[in-house]
């Protein structure tokens, strides 16, 4: 079966619906279906040796990115060609997320050429501070993401947060619920011999201090004004940021913020195992991949709220804070409380939940389940055109 993977950005964007795309690429492509991983060239595609089948770079522009921080790079005229023409000769398509302008073109393709789509939705509304860009996600939603999920032969959803936000849409076929997969023999707890200070002193950070970590992109979504009010209200503790993005951490002259560039997948692990805690103050996510790979380290983990929620599973093992749009001192206050909350309590007890975080994620997040999930939906859409059963590995809240 040839299968069309689409995302708006290729594995070395660094996203994580990106490094999502990739993983399932290759869990693919190791059951011998023919993958192809269609993306705009606004970052540099996988080689053949990478294992993500073959890759498609659709020439496009990425200016919303460089300038305002939104990744929707827009194809043109001979991207959108390109397009039409690769889902015209696959037997079925695998869309990460519904607002991507090349996902928009290949879901118009996909109905012309009557292939079956497969629609993976991972984020639900940006709650944005301005209320004009709050009113243009609020549309985009309501023009191109419902009906995208209305369009679709089967959505599929990675946490239960975004289910949830996109419940009121009228499906084809009754939505399901993959939950991202983690490597678990990369992302694991540290060993007995592990050199913690060692570790810490190769990030630049100190040996005796807390350090409370963030990966992701510096971008608003992310929460990055609540890291700083944190940042300056707490100066004992020390806050690592592994990403890159439009905001720039280092121009808020803090002594105690340490910003880490350049590191994904295995140069990610020693930072985990080195950390204390994860700090994800981000709004309208799905369930992040890096906590995902942080509980697997065994690190305690300070989210919003509704991030807390995304897999019910884990209300005992994580720990969620409310976000107020609209009082970012009185969030970061909330933030700070959670993080005096897992970070309290005896050695003990602090590692037996660490083994408890691990070993959840270890049992219930699989790349090799949720492939063969994916795999099983479009050979069955490929055959038959109806709607799948909902396939053993799939959960619902």
């Amino acid at each position: 079966m040839k299968v069309l993977i689409g995302t708006a950005y290729f594995e070395s964007h660094r996203g994580g619906i990106e490094i999502v795309a990739g993983r399932l690429a290759r869990a693919l492509g190791h059951n011998a279906d023919a993958v192809t991983w269609l993306a705009t060239d606004a970052t540099p595609a996988p080689t053949a040796e990478d294992g993500c089948g073959q890759p498609m770079s659709i020439s496009a522009w990425n200016i919303t990115e460089r300038r305002f921080g939104f990744p929707l790079p827009l194809p043109g005229p001979r991207g959108v060609a390109a397009i039409w023409r690769a889902v015209g000769t696959t037997d079925a398509l695998l869309l990460h997320d519904t607002l991507y302008p090349t996902n928009v073109v290949a879901m118009l393709a996909a109905r012309r050429h009557r292939k079956p789509v497969v629609l993976v939705q991972h984020i639900a509304a940006v709650p944005y501070q301005s209320a004009v860009l709050r009113a243009l996600m609020t549309m985009a939603n309501a023009m191109i993401a419902r009906p995208m999920l209305r369009a679709a032969d089967q959505v599929v959803f990675i946490s239960e947060t975004v289910q949830r936000h996109f419940a009121a849409v009228r499906f084809k076929a009754p939505p399901q619920i993959v939950f991202n997969g983690v490597d678990t023999e990369l992302f694991r707890m540290p060993s007995a011999q592990f050199d913690r200070p060692g570790a810490r002193a190769r990030f630049g950070l100190p040996a005796e201090s807390e350090v409370v970590l963030f990966v992701g992109r510096f971008v608003e979504k992310k929460g990055l004004h609540i890291i700083e009010r944190l940042a300056r209200q707490r100066p004992d503790q020390i806050f690592a940021l592994a990403g890159w993005g439009c905001i720039d951490p280092n121009s808020w002259r803090l002594p105690n913020v340490h910003v880490l560039s350049g590191l994904q997948g295995p140069s990610l692990v020693p930072l985990y195992q080195a950390s204390d805690a994860l700090f994800l103050p981000s709004v309208g996510e799905g369930l992040p991949l890096v906590m995902q790979e942080a509980l697997a380290c065994g690190l305690p983990i300070v989210c919003g709220s509704e991030t807390a929620a995304a897999d019910q599973s884990l209300k005992d093992l994580v720990e969620g804070a409310v976000i107020d749009a609209f009082d970012h001192e009185r969030t970061a206050s909330a933030f700070g409380q959670a993080l005096d909350r897992v970070l309290g309590g005896t050695l003990e007890t602090r590692n037996k939940a660490a083994q408890a975080r691990h070993a959840y994620v270890a049992g219930a997040y699989s790349w090799a389940d949720a492939a063969r999930t994916y795999g099983a939906i479009m050979k069955r859409l490929a055959r038959t055109g109806m709607a799948p059963v909902t396939a053993p590995a799939a959960r619902t809240p």
